[in-house]
């Protein structure tokens, strides 16, 4: 839709036949004439809860390409549905946006149902509606619970990030919020009876497994955070290699030589116009039995320069690892600004100062 994929888990199925079921029931007892037709009836809300929450997730995908970030699909599943957008937004105005668009939509098209209700004479398309209406207020409502992963806790994220200048506290805020949210979910069904409410299965199956998707999401945030941490530590510059140019016709062996008279860690490829054209791998040259490195060309155990295999140097954080993420390989070129090479980016060095970040 609107030219972005919508998948659709097996799961979805799985519900969209217990709100059918539940609703049939209810439909029975509203008009007892329908007989099986309620079934029917029953899987037709459900569908049109879905479209209401697809309407709820199209939000979020257009806000994001609204400031020109790339949403890679939507996709609907048991729980009701994800935006996979790639990248982050880059400003705390643009991430509550991007967040809040959909429980507004959600309170939106529930607002229009509910305002419909009178224009339907028969009772059971009154019952729908009504139903519909109830549904997606509450859809848009629970959105709003300030804790991550709900849309919610995006908004409070933005807030804190917004005032306090710092994206990370903002993530740590919002999950831990999430985690309240899941226990108060977790715990919903035991507190009823003092509300005069008598709960049953499926009030502690439902709060169960709400809480523990709120958990589960809560401690990934927690988790991303704690890695965002070591961002800073993650420098192009920092971390490359020297490296020195040779020629494909180079013998591997005088390559070789070069690189420790340079001192150099790396090799890149060159044409005779200065352009680079490959990386040796070093797992190949050492692959390789000292008595050929003579006969080898050095281009022989170089990888092709590939669209993605040259970085600019001054990448750092985030973005170099989105860089890297694109095209994953064991090797990188960093060339600067004036298209020279600054050296190479060996990515088992990027791990290993990842992992050793603050």
């Amino acid at each position: 839709m609107a030219g972005i994929d919508v998948t659709v888990a097996n799961s979805m199925f799985l519900i969209i036949g217990l709100i059918a079921l539940v609703m049939a029931h209810r439909l029975q007892t509203v008009a007892p004439d329908l007989g099986n037709w309620a079934y029917a009836a029953g899987a037709a809300f459900a569908v049109l809860l879905y479209m209401s929450v697809l309407l709820h997730e199209i939000s979020h995908a257009l806000a994001a390409r609204s400031f020109d970030m790339q949403v890679n699909s939507i996709n609907l599943h048991f729980l009701g549905g994800a935006t996979e957008i790639d990248g982050e937004a880059e400003t705390p105005w643009r991430e509550f946006i991007i967040a809040v668009v959909g429980p507004l939509t959600s309170l939106a098209v529930g607002a229009v149902a509910w305002a419909a209700i009178s224009l339907f004479d028969d009772v059971l398309l009154r019952y729908t509606v009504a139903s519909l209406a109830v549904a997606n207020l509450l859809v848009g409502l629970i959105n709003l619970v300030p804790g991550l992963p709900l849309d919610g806790g995006r908004v409070l994220q933005a807030a804190v990030w917004g005032v306090t200048r710092k994206r990370n506290l903002g993530i740590v805020v919002a999950a831990w919020g999430g985690r309240a949210a899941a226990v108060a979910a977790i715990g919903w069904p035991v507190v009823q009876p003092l509300f005069g409410i008598t709960p049953d299965v499926v009030d502690y199956l439902l709060g169960f497994v709400i809480g523990m998707f709120l958990w589960t999401g809560a401690t990934h945030a927690l988790q991303v955070a704690r890695l965002r941490r070591r961002l800073p530590g993650v420098v192009a510059k920092r971390l490359a290699r020297p490296a020195i140019g040779v020629p494909a016709d180079l013998p591997a062996s005088e390559g070789v030589r070069r690189a420790q008279e340079a001192n150099a860690g790396s090799l890149v490829v060159m044409t005779s116009g200065g352009e680079p054209v490959g990386i040796v791998n070093e797992q190949a040259l050492r692959s390789t039995p000292p008595e050929r490195l003579p006969w080898m060309p050095i281009g022989d155990l170089a990888r092709r320069m590939e669209d993605g295999l040259s970085l600019s140097a001054d990448l750092s954080g985030e973005p170099l690892l989105l860089a890297m993420n694109r095209t994953p390989a064991s090797e990188y070129v960093l060339v600067e600004s004036d298209g020279s090479i600054y050296g190479v980016l060996v990515t088992q060095d990027v791990d290993d100062a990842f992992r050793a970040g603050p």
